[in-house]
């Protein structure tokens, strides 16, 4: 017998104008399951059942995997991951329309050629070729974008400091007029995005990334006609500009990432005009070790990053690694710490970080939910240890 408030497959499936096929689809894969099931088997679903239905199909239309949808729709509290998640596809979309810009572009000019030459110039086909199949490697690209975006995000929300990293670090910059400026792994460039009103007048910004993805998207945030920025995307082991080009290089969090550090140190030297500085910031090994905590406490095999960074490249060991090259090298600390009161923003942070957490947590998300919640509590303290050498040729 049908319990009150409760619809059967059948009356769920016609509520939502999808087939009966479509519900046991998402209910074989865990996308979602119904309510009540009765000794019979016979399945049952509420209005809340419906309300996330509905955000499925939502999803569906805007292009996200099952997958992905099955890690988004959690619960309606949690707007952090979904916020995040919607992000991406905005992004992709804008990238999408770019790309099919191009590939219009690309058509036009072949055919052009073949109606004037009346041959096919096959090198111009190829170009063709991969621009359209330039899309299968957008949603990784921005799959990073926006787990930068998550990191970033936890930093502004809750940081004792009112100051602000990024405006702590554009101030150790000691900017001045008519300065070149290079920055290698800018990422999101979310150090000039947070800084833009006290840049002096007449400065050369080139940003550059090993990722073009990455780039499109400071270019899209920054790349206004009149800027000081240029954007170049190259390995920054191999720095493509002349001796004695610039000012000051920056690498904010970006050397424990490089394979070979030293030979990034002695790029950074040849590029820089004597006496120019060198601005690197990294962290100690005591730095946000209290989610690692949190994490292993829930499952002791999660590791969030594959290696110790700060043993790369860190507070304690950068002066060693960084003597080599520059004269004088001083250490600068970031004074601060976090209090955050709320799981979601956490767990954004855990699922975005470099290590194997997402082998283990989106399949027992709920319960890694409701372990973080419990925990936490009234919020959690998080230590930091982070800070900037500031290396002189």
């Amino acid at each position: 017998m049908k319990k009150p408030g409760y619809y059967s497959s059948g009356e769920f499936a016609r509520m939502a104008q999808v087939t009966l096929r479509t519900i046991r689809y998402y209910d074989k894969h865990d996308i979602l399951k119904p309510t009540f099931v009765s000794e019979k088997g016979a399945r049952f679903y509420t209005d809340e059942d419906f309300a996330r239905l509905q955000q499925i199909l939502l999803l569906k239309y805007l292009g996200f995997s099952l997958d992905d949808i099955r890690e988004m729709t959690i619960d309606d509290s949690n707007y952090h991951f979904m916020l995040n998640s919607l992000n991406i596809q905005l992004k992709l979309v804008q990238d999408k329309i770019e790309q099919m810009q191009l590939v219009e572009k690309a058509i036009r000019n072949t055919s052009k050629v073949i109606q004037t030459k009346h041959t096919i110039d096959w090198s111009q086909m190829l170009d063709l070729i991969h621009l359209t199949n330039m899309e299968k490697s957008l949603k990784n690209q921005y799959q990073n974008a926006s787990n930068i975006s998550s990191r970033i995000s936890l930093h502004c929300l809750y940081s004792r400091n009112e100051q602000g990293w990024f405006p702590w670090i554009f101030e150790q910059c000691s900017l001045g007029p008519d300065m070149k400026v290079l920055e290698i792994g800018c990422g999101d460039g979310s150090l000039w995005t947070n800084n833009l009103a006290g840049i002096p007048e007449n400065m050369d910004i080139t940003l550059s990334d090993i990722s073009e993805g990455m780039l499109r998207d400071t270019r899209r945030s920054l790349g206004k006609k009149g800027s000081p920025f240029t954007f170049k995307a190259f390995d920054c082991h191999h720095i493509p500009y002349e001796d004695e080009s610039f000012d000051l290089v920056i690498a904010n969090h970006l050397l424990f990432y490089c394979e070979d550090i030293p030979q990034v140190c002695r790029e950074v030297h040849r590029v820089l005009k004597p006496s120019g500085r060198f601005l690197c910031s990294t962290y100690g090994k005591k730095h946000m070790q209290e989610i690692t905590q949190l994490v292993q406490a829930f499952d002791e095999h999660i590791v969030l990053s594959a290696d110790k960074l700060y043993e790369h490249f860190g507070r304690e060991n950068g002066e060693d690694i960084l003597k080599p090259c520059f004269s004088k090298i001083q250490w600068n600390t970031y004074e601060d710490s976090l209090f955050v009161p709320d799981a979601e923003p956490l767990i954004a942070y855990v699922l975005s970080c470099h290590g194997n957490q997402n082998q283990y947590i989106p399949e027992h998300y709920s319960e890694f939910r409701s372990f973080v919640k419990r925990k936490i509590g009234k919020g959690l303290s998080i230590s930091k240890d982070a800070g900037v050498f500031i290396c002189q040729k």
